[in-house]
């Protein structure tokens, strides 16, 4: 699948919920199925400055695309970055640089999130754009 389609799956899912307190619920179980960063790559390189909690993402690529880890001490954190972690991981860095983010406002996402939660959103995009983008130079 590519981004759009992914992202496309993940408004649909977020729109059979009638309320905030069960989309909540539900990005915290999709949290549980984050494919967590490893140990050593919990360092301060991967950390997202700008999030109220610690969130740690790394990205290696393999055979052309991009495939991302990451790891939060906020049950909620962690299961935001796994949504975003779904839409780009296993994508080419073209494909990762070229997609828009207009999902995260179409499940309403920043809106029902803190101030300091919105800005981790934003940062956490940019730092999967940068992996992308460093992955990208070196071809």
């Amino acid at each position: 699948m590519n981004i759009k389609e992914i992202q496309n799956e993940i408004v649909d899912e977020f729109s059979m919920f009638d309320d905030w307190m069960e989309r909540y619920e539900y990005i915290i179980e999709l949290g549980k199925g984050l494919p967590i960063i490893e140990d050593q790559y919990k360092t301060e390189d991967n950390i997202i400055k700008g999030c109220q909690s610690k969130v740690w993402v790394h990205a290696e690529e393999k055979e052309g695309k991009v495939v991302f880890s990451a790891d939060s001490d906020a049950i909620l954190t962690k299961g935001i970055i796994a949504i975003l972690i779904r839409a780009f991981s296993n994508q080419t860095p073209a494909a990762i640089l070229e997609a828009n983010t207009d999902f995260v406002d179409e499940i309403g996402l920043k809106e029902h999130l803190s101030a300091t939660r919105a800005n981790g959103l934003v940062s956490m995009i940019k730092k999967i754009k940068l992996y992308a983008l460093a992955f990208e130079a070196r071809q």
